[in-house]
């Protein structure tokens, strides 16, 4: 039975959008994300049938081969498009702007930011930090290492945090991150809201082993209902105010074992980006039986 004989149209078509996500975020652009994705299935209905059904997970194939073309796409020169790309992006453009707003989902700023990354970090970033996939996949495209391409993402983060926030004062930091606690604990979206820039954007980093949001969430009332969801109080969950790399930022206990740590971006008076690390694997050291007193410095590898 072919793949998509086996499966509902909805999963067909949550791989699908699935897909445009990946191609938009690693392009900027609908028209060329369209163009990618037609190009990924073009490939795949390529393959024998005997050869698709080798393939044990279809949507994981499927992400590899457009991140992938997006990769060697953003490798070109002027990324120009030209002959047959330019007739099949034509026709897919109107196909694309019916889409439900991949622009509205992700900021254009953002976007530009990403633009000032290597094709090699913005992959890196991109298919680890934003979908999650694991970091063996994410080598395996773009043709590095492991521990190279740890690098390339570690790199991103700090460019593009570098670049979209000016460094505050301790103490403003410090203010900031105590009224973001406060209004967590209080479910006060008001004030939870009066600390977020319009532009904000929050990231939520699983690492593919923990059930976490898939895509950064972006604009002031969805990444404060995304907090208040998050961090709504629960029975044996204690959230804490506590110097993250350097800076005061929140760390969420659960029965005493570190499940979150929380960094800021701040700009001026308000937060620009969050950063939401559930990886238990890069929680590790702050989970060992000899934690240091709170208040002590602890990074995130």
């Amino acid at each position: 039975m072919d793949h998509a004989e086996s499966v509902s149209i909805a999963e067909l078509l949550d791989e699908r959008r699935y897909l445009l996500d990946v191609a938009y975020w690693m392009l900027g652009s609908t028209d060329e994300a369209e163009w990618v994705v037609g190009e990924t299935y073009r490939r795949w209905y390529a393959l024998s049938d005997a050869k698709r059904h080798e393939i044990p997970a279809p949507r994981a194939w499927l992400a590899k081969i457009a991140g992938g073309i997006c990769l060697n796409r953003l490798a070109l020169p002027d990324r120009d498009v030209t002959g047959a790309d330019e007739e099949h992006l034509t026709r897919a453009g109107a196909a694309a702007k019916a889409q439900a707003g991949l622009e509205n989902e992700v900021s254009r700023v953002l976007l530009d930011a990403l633009d000032t990354l290597s094709p090699a970090e913005r992959a890196a970033f991109v298919l680890n930090d934003v979908f999650g996939m694991t970091l063996d996949a994410v080598a395996d495209i773009v043709g590095r290492t492991e521990p190279e391409t740890t690098d390339l993402a570690d790199r991103a983060r700090e460019q593009l945090r570098g670049r979209r926030s000016r460094p505050v004062s301790s103490q403003r930091n410090d203010t900031v991150a105590r009224a973001l606690r406060h209004a967590c604990v209080t479910q006060d979206a008001v004030l939870l809201a009066s600390l977020l820039c319009t532009q904000v954007t929050a990231f939520f980093d699983g690492g593919g082993k923990v059930r976490a949001l898939t895509r950064p969430v972006h604009g002031r009332e969805q990444v404060a209902h995304s907090l208040l969801t998050f961090l709504a109080c629960r029975p044996r969950t204690d959230l804490a105010v506590q110097s993250v790399n350097g800076r005061t930022g929140l760390v969420v206990r659960y029965h005493d074992q570190v499940a979150a740590v929380i960094s800021l971006d701040i700009d001026d008076q308000r937060i620009t980006q969050v950063w939401v690390v559930l990886n238990p694997d890069k929680l590790r050291s702050w989970n060992q039986p000899a934690n240091p007193a709170p208040g002590a410095r602890r990074s995130l590898s």
